[in-house]
């Protein structure tokens, strides 16, 4: 993989970009299994940026490196200016951090858990109260309540409140939304973004392609490589050929129909649809593919084309040893 040259001096770490990882690797087992390769990543002040990629992509590794949890084998770090392995303490005062698997104190009240990890930070809640009064005011009414009684949303708005209460400058969110319902995963989005507009610099992880629209900037990550980095709108709109979407009575037996064609390039399901790209396309894709589903006897065919999603490109990109259209490093 080609490098980018981020290996920046501690003393020229630039003011605006408060999270720098420059070519960071890691692995476990004995170096059996690489979690992390040559990982290279800026996230400018202000920014919410998202790492978006499954489970087991290397997200959890590359935050607990950046939080000063983790060591890497290989590579440098600067969060808020300071260096993760000699300034640790340093960055420990200054981010937010939010572990994927709820981590408070099951046996607290919500109100007992904000005042101990403001006690912590040497604050209070008063202290920082408007930062969070928003997130607060919707668990507020269960403030006695024990959090380990808490729904998930109600426990993820608990965990952020705590993430929070010593008004970080950063704040690292690793895969906040896993685990909770539709709602409370869109109202912690727009909690998201009320926060950046406070100043924060926000770096969240997610599995979910979907919501890498609601980020400034995404890295698109697959088994512990950055595989694009750039904006929701241009990642989806470099996405190199046409995308059809098709459909058949029997889609089972059109996607394995579609995919022994020799004409097809890729083929996957997308719910009630086919996601399809061809090898040879003039135009006239939507054409081709009804022939030839009518030449295998399909019934009900509907082809249309189709603007790709970031899970097309991500697929794409994943999928394909050249990264066509760039590797973002």
């Amino acid at each position: 993989m080609k490098k980018n040259n981020l290996h920046t001096p501690p003393d020229a770490v630039p003011a605006d970009t408060p999270i720098i990882a420059a070519h960071l690797s890691k692995s476990y087992n004995k170096g059996t299994v690489a979690a992390l390769s040559d990982v290279s990543l800026e996230v400018k002040k202000g920014e919410l940026f998202g790492l978006i990629g499954p489970d087991g992509a290397g997200k959890t590794t590359l935050f607990r490196i950046l939080t000063t949890l983790l060591l890497a084998d290989e590579g440098q770090a600067w969060v808020s200016g300071y260096d993760v392995v000699k300034n640790f303490k340093q960055i420990r005062r200054t981010v937010g951090y939010m572990p994927g698997k709820f981590s408070l104190y099951q046996d607290l009240t919500v109100q007992e858990n904000l005042t101990f990890f403001a006690t912590l930070f040497g604050t209070s809640v008063e202290t920082h109260y408007e930062l969070i009064k928003d997130i607060y005011d919707q668990i507020k009414p269960f403030s006695d309540r024990r959090a380990g009684k808490l729904s998930g949303g109600m426990k993820q708005k608990l965990a952020l409140c705590c993430a929070l209460i010593h008004k970080p400058a950063v704040l690292f969110l690793d895969e906040p939304t896993t685990g909770v319902d539709v709602v409370s995963r869109r109202e912690f989005w727009e909690m998201l973004q009320q926060l950046k507009q406070q100043g924060i610099t926000i770096l969240v992880s997610t599995p979910y392609m979907e919501e890498a629209v609601r980020c400034d900037r995404i890295a698109l990550i697959q088994n512990g490589r950055i595989l694009h980095v750039d904006t929701p709108s241009r990642i989806t709109g470099a996405f190199p050929v046409n995308l059809y979407a098709a459909k058949a009575a029997s889609i089972y037996t059109l996607l394995k129909d579609l995919r022994s064609w020799n004409q097809v390039e890729s083929c996957y399901a997308f719910g009630e649809w086919l996601h399809v790209t061809l090898r040879q396309d003039t135009g006239n894709g939507q054409a081709l593919i009804r022939e030839y589903a009518a030449s295998r006897a399909h019934a009900q065919v509907v082809v249309q084309t189709i603007a790709p999603t970031i899970e097309d490109s991500f697929i794409r990109l994943a999928t394909s040893n050249t990264l066509p259209y760039g590797s973002g490093h």
